[in-house]
């Protein structure tokens, strides 16, 4: 009886915390005159047991993203319905192969190599992978990711790879004490975005701008994202 109130509680914390997110969503997009319908949300997984993804799943949430692949690959039977799975984590080369064929983006491409190995698994698999070049918007040595300055001339060369869609950018910005550092950084992103969007044909499938999570993606709406990535605000905080 009280693992099942245990699990009733936790259910009803996912439902009003899902709640909550999408008012804030909502808000954000109004704030910003966005339409609502126009931001995508991912359900951030990581620690996450299924049954409790699952439940997240009945609500309404179509996305999931996961950081690790092995961790991906050991709920993937335990998932219920049709949701959409992005890996979202720094991704090494040999680990490509195992995820090439059970997600249906890689938001974290951060090096030529990277993308050159993911190519020549979709080739062997004859899909087509879509992608984010992720980017290291504060330069700061413990994250990976493209350079701000170095982005473009790589995305060329990615763009030239078989069987690889580039629909856009995913970064994670620096701690930020203010608001209007933090915002910068995503307004950076935007611009970035944009910009090379309308740089080259290369470029024209650009469509997701990957930013924000638990604690700023109201910012992140405000500034531009299209696509937010939320854990411990919608399952509460993780459980190693």
């Amino acid at each position: 009886m009280t693992e099942k109130l245990s699990l009733e509680k936790r259910f009803l914390s996912i439902e009003e915390n899902y709640k909550e997110i999408k008012e804030n969503i909502a808000a954000a997009a109004e704030r910003s005159g966005r339409n609502e319908s126009d931001i995508r949300f991912m359900a951030v997984t990581k620690t996450v047991e299924p049954i409790f993804i699952n439940h997240a799943l009945s609500l309404g949430i179509d996305l999931i993203g996961e950081n690790k692949v092995q961790e991906l690959l050991s709920k993937t039977e335990f998932l219920e319905g049709e949701a959409e799975k992005h890996i979202i984590g720094h991704l090494q080369s040999n680990k490509a192969r195992k995820i090439i064929n059970e997600v249906s983006m890689i938001e974290s491409v951060d090096s030529v190599s990277l993308a050159a190995e993911i190519s020549r698994q979709a080739v062997n698999n004859s899909k087509t992978m879509d992608i984010l070049l992720e980017v290291n918007i504060g330069a700061e040595a413990s994250k990976t990711g493209f350079d701000f300055s170095a982005v473009n001339e790589s995305a060329f060369k990615i763009a030239e790879m078989k069987n690889i869609c580039i629909r856009g950018l995913m970064a994670v910005p620096p701690i930020c004490e203010e608001k209007a550092e933090l915002r910068a950084y995503f307004s950076k992103m935007r611009r970035l975005f944009e910009d090379m969007k309308s740089s080259s044909p290369a470029f024209s499938q650009f469509d997701t701008l990957s930013l924000g999570m638990s604690g700023d993606y109201a910012e992140a709406i405000e500034e531009g994202s299209t696509l937010i990535r939320v854990g411990s605000a919608l399952f509460g905080m993780r459980r190693y």
